[in-house]
This record gives structure tokens, C-alpha cells and sequence, in this order.
């Protein structure tokens, strides 16, 4: 048995962090389900794929709320963080060779990371780009992706806005965050705090607030 293991979520403020595995005897099933980078797939495309990918193959998924990343933030490294889900998502498939999408610039250094947390012997390929390469990590990007679409969505629904992707480069995500800050005078639900730019939006509305006064 092989298994490819990748995440979507990792550089957002908001929503969780998702890790999947998917575990598959021979992938040619998938290769001939046209499974890719789940970057260079339409959302439709993906929702179409991922139940097919969950048919023929074992599925691991880990979602990790911002909350928890955050707490988990406080101890380790974000790689070191990925690193261990990664390596739990390996022991649960059990697999003979489990193929990594690396997270560290350095690939043998997330590979020694991820095998410090594990309890099998599965050999380990950590590379970057492993996604295009692999198409066991392709589908597993792809599950992950939907995924945490699926989660965005919830999200939106309970705040009763556009949240956007999450990413800080998305214009509706950042003035999302900004006009909940504004409002509210704290971050809104499923954010993560620990972030650079949860951080600097709260020390400017601090500002703001305090110009307020001012006069």
C-alpha cells in the first residue's frame, strides 16, 4: 500500500488547517480519474472528484480549528505542527511508503520531522511539488481542499457574511476582518490570533480606538 498526504489551509488567518491521507494499493484508479494539484482544479471539478477519490481509496482527514492552532502554536512551529499531523495521518493508513508534500523549505528535514512523530514504519518520500508528482498526493490535496471549502462555507453561513478564502491576499477576506474589528473592537470567531496579521490588525484598531478619544 502507498498513501500521499497534503494539507489546505496552512497559510490563512482564518478557518482550520486540513490534513488528509489517502491510502490505495495501485493508483492507477486515480490516474485515470484525472486527479491533479487541487490548485489547478475548478471548485466543481474538485467536488466532483472527491467522492470518487473516497470510493476507491482509504481517507484520512485531520481538521484543526483555528482555536487549536493557535494553542498548538504557543509550543511548536508551524512545521513542526504540520509535521505531526502528518505523521498521524501516516500511522492511522498504515501504508508501505507514504509520499509527503513537504512544508519545510528544506524536504529531508520534514521528513526526519514527520518520522520523529510516528509510531509505524512506513518509508518516507517528502518532496515539494509532490502534489503535481504523485497522484496519491493529488488526490489527497483534493479532499483537503473540499474540505475546508466545505468548512469556509459553514463559516460564512454562521457569520452571516462573505469571509472570502481566508487568505489575507483575498481583498473580501481583509475587509472582512477589518469592518468585524471595527464594529466589534475584537477578532470575529475562527480567526487565528497567533497570526502576524491578527496582530497588527488588533494594535491598529488600538489605534484608531485610541485616536477616537483624541481632541
Amino acid at each position: 500500500m502507498i498513501c500521499g498526504v497534503d494539507e489546505a489551509g496552512r497559510g490563512p488567518v482564518l478557518g482550520p488547517l486540513v490534513v488528509c491521507g489517502v491510502s490505495i494499493a495501485d493508483d492507477s484508479p486515480l490516474v485515470e480519474l484525472g486527479v491533479r494539484d487541487s490548485k489547478k482544479l475548478t471548485r466543481s471539478r474538485r467536488e466532483e472528484l472527491a467522492p470518487r477519490i473516497i470510493e476507491l481509496s482509504s481517507v484520512e482527514v485531520l481538521e484543526v480549528p483555528a482555536e487549536e492552532i493557535d494553542s498548538l502554536r504557543s509550543r511548536m512551529t508551524l512545521n513542526e505542527l504540520e509535521a505531526m499531523l502528518f505523521a498521524r495521518i501516516v500511522d492511522r493508513l498504515s501504508p508501505e511508503v507514504a509520499y509527503l508534500d513537504a512544508a519545510d523549505v528544506n524536504e529531508d528535514r520534514f521528513r526526519e520531522l514527520t518520522r520523529s512523530s510516528m509510531t509505524c514504519g512506513a518509508s518516507l518520500v517528502s518532496k515539494h511539488g509532490a502534489d503535481d508528482e504523485y497522484p496519491v498526493v493529488s488526490a489527497a490535496s483534493i479532499v483537503a481542499k473540499v474540505t475546508r471549502d466545505r468548512r469556509i462555507d459553514l463559516i460564512r453561513e454562521e457569520l452571516g457574511v462573505d469571509v472570502g478564502s481566508g487568505y489575507t491576499s483575498d481583498p473580501v477576506t481583509k475587509a472582512f476582518l477589518q469592518a468585524w474589528l471595527e464594529q466589534n473592537g475584537s477578532l470575529p470567531p475562527h480567526v487565528r490570533r497567533s497570526w502576524k496579521t491578527s496582530q497588527k490588525l488588533m494594535n491598529l484598531n488600538g489605534i484608531r480606538r485610541l485616536d477616537s478619544f483624541e481632541g
